[in-house]
């Protein structure tokens, strides 16, 4: 049973940083894409960013294009999202997950705890 762990949340004030994790197990998770996505209160949950298995393609949600950097270990089976400039409206349960395919943002394991991130104005 593939098992998705994040971590590294908090609360910070707006224009800091934070790096978030997401360890996987269960699974060697090399060959998967892979994505974080968020969900802000009484919304949806929505597609941040993507890196493909080797790291040369990754995609990103314009709103965060340029400020947040998604990468990976595949030698850790762990994924990571680096978040700059933080806005509040970036505030949310932060969550990731192996895709389905390609270009389609959809998340193929069940979903973890998530981690949360709060940005104060």
């Amino acid at each position: 049973q593939v098992q998705l762990v994040e971590s590294g949340g908090g609360l910070v004030q707006a224009g800091g940083s934070l790096r978030l994790s997401c360890a996987v197990s269960g699974r060697t998770f090399s060959r998967d894409a892979m994505g974080w996505f968020r969900q802000a209160p009484e919304k949806e949950r929505e597609f941040v960013a993507a890196i493909n298995w080797n790291e040369y393609y990754t995609y990103y949600l314009d709103s965060v294009k340029g400020r947040f950097i998604i990468s990976r270990d595949n030698a850790k089976n762990t994924v990571y999202l680096q978040m700059n400039s933080l806005k509040p409206e970036d505030t949310a349960v932060y969550y990731c997950n192996a895709l389905r395919t390609w270009g389609t943002w959809v998340g193929f394991y069940s979903w973890g705890q998530g981690t949360q991130v709060t940005v104060s104005s």
